[in-house]
């Protein structure tokens, strides 16, 4: 079993940045890619962006890309996404999820969602 749990949201003015954290904890051995996604309220579930547990690839949406990075500390068995420039679409609740294959569309462990609302 994996555990994750992500920190960092809160409430941020449009253009402005936050920084997510998931840290990873159990079988961290098994994960091979991590994937961050949000839901706003009404919508479905989308990917955000998706990086290798290596960190050698990532893939970020249309939506975010330029704006928002994500990365790893594979020391602290933790991912992180900066959201910068950030947008009142963008608010919605985001997620940390992982994956033991890379790449994947599955992903078997997710972690209980931080919300991040931008105001205009």
């Amino acid at each position: 079993q994996v555990q994750l749990v992500e920190s960092g949201g809160g409430l941020v003015q449009a253009g402005g940045s936050l920084r997510l954290s998931c840290a990873a904890s159990g079988r961290t051995f098994s994960i091979n890619a991590m994937g961050w996604f949000r839901q706003a309220p009404g919508k479905d579930r989308e990917s955000v962006a998706t990086i290798r547990w290596s960190g050698s690839s990532t893939y970020y949406a249309d939506s975010v890309k330029g704006r928002f990075t994500a990365s790893r500390d594979n020391a602290k068995n933790t991912v992180y996404l900066q959201m910068n420039s950030l947008k009142p679409e963008d608010t919605a609740v985001y997620y940390c999820a992982a994956g033991s294959s890379w790449p994947t569309a599955h992903y078997q462990y997710w972690g209980q969602g931080t919300q991040v609302t931008v105001s205009s």
